[in-house]
């Protein structure tokens, strides 16, 4: 049996976003040296939605790019044999800039991982930064977001779902809870 909670709505997830813009200008003192780079899949619209808070708040356009991990995760076994490589999208030079990882989601830290392994593979930033919108815990990997949208205390049985307008057509977050 399942039960839907909802833990965000559209105006939670803006006012969530806001908030991140305010707090990544603050601890960055501006956006010069600033580009997001989104985390292929609900990353990159989320990572275009902050970039349009920073330029309203900021007045800078911050450059944007994806990452698609695919090629660097560690469970390529469970996800295919023959995974494909993925594009990645850096629109600035690594070594003249911090980059600003963007996703939906930090559960175990392995997606970030792999970010990380896909970004120093070409280069290596001033440094990396990470924006989450949900931080649900139970890490495997010492990885700390720089920037929470919301905590989600969850269980390992539970399972976090972010829904953006630009691929699922609604903006909402629901955690799904399994029971025996």
């Amino acid at each position: 049996m399942n039960k839907i909670v909802q833990i965000m709505d559209e105006n939670q997830i803006d006012r969530s976003l806001s908030r991140l813009a305010h707090e990544i200008i603050e601890k960055n003192n501006g956006l010069e040296k600033i580009a997001l780079l989104g985390i292929k899949r609900r990353g990159i619209p989320l990572a275009q939605r902050l970039a349009k808070k920073l330029k309203q708040f900021g007045n800078v356009d911050v450059p944007i790019g994806q990452i698609d991990i695919s090629l660097y995760r560690d469970d390529l076994s469970e996800i295919g044999d023959e995974p494909r490589k993925g594009a990645c999208q850096i629109p600035v030079s690594l070594k003249d800039y911090t980059f600003i990882l963007v996703d939906d989601v930090l559960y175990t830290g392995r997606t970030v991982r792999a970010a990380i392994d896909a970004i120093f593979d070409m280069g290596r930033p001033i440094s990396i930064q990470l924006a989450i919108l949900i931080d649900r815990g139970h890490r495997e990997l010492p990885i700390r977001p720089d920037y929470i949208g919301k905590n989600i205390p969850t269980s390992k049985k539970e399972i976090v779902h972010v829904k953006l307008e630009e691929i699922d057509s609604i903006n909402q977050v629901y955690v799904q809870k399994e029971f025996d």
